[in-house]
């Protein structure tokens, strides 16, 4: 099921909007032309179309950014990201969530603060690859559930989206999408079993 709002109803009822020509000073201008698309789903490992997609745009010219926050493994990092299609990077998490079961982290503070880090450490890069404008499009799979874990903050990531500099599109993947974020996508596509 795809729900998608292209949002033209503000362009056909200026009424509407009750815009006032004295204070547009404080209007702002988007700088991106591309689009926030989140894929939705009820149950985690459901985004391999998203993935397969990604390379099919890699190896058509366009420049992607895929970066999986909860998976990980051996050398993974963004030290460590994976080049392929000579356009697409894959980055994972250096110190994955999904390596150990969640009691085990839960009780090991240590190995939580480290899966944590990691995470925050891909979110940083994240914010600096969606500000900088290098991708054609950028895909964040599972950062709803590092939002959902309070490791990465939800407003952090609305002020990222809303100030991004990328003519192409974010993708958002996750279980539990926030309520602010369906607001703002173009496009919400539900994926069902």
């Amino acid at each position: 099921m795809v729900i998608s709002s292209p949002n033209n109803y503000s362009k056909s009822h200026l009424d509407v909007l009750k815009i006032n020509p004295d204070n547009k000073k404080n209007l702002k201008r988007f700088k991106q032309n591309g689009q926030i698309q989140i894929y939705q789903s009820p149950y985690r490992g459901s985004y391999s179309s998203i993935i397969r997609d990604s390379l099919r745009n890699a190896a058509l010219g366009n420049k992607v950014l895929l970066v999986q926050f909860m998976k990980g493994g051996v050398k993974q990092g963004v030290s460590n990201a994976v080049k392929l299609c000579g356009n697409l990077t894959w980055v994972r998490s250096s110190h994955s969530f999904d390596q150990y079961n969640t009691e085990e982290i839960e009780r090991d503070k240590n190995l939580k603060k480290s899966i944590n880090e990691s995470i925050y450490e891909l979110w940083n890069f994240c914010k600096n690859q969606l500000l900088s404008g290098e991708n054609d499009q950028v895909i964040l799979d599972e950062i709803c559930l590092a939002i959902e874990m309070k490791i990465i903050e939800k407003d952090d990531l609305i002020s990222t989206l809303e100030n991004r500099f990328i003519t192409g599109d974010v993708i958002l993947t996750g279980t539990g999408i926030p309520k602010d974020l369906l607001l703002m996508a173009n496009q919400i596509t539900e994926l069902r079993s």
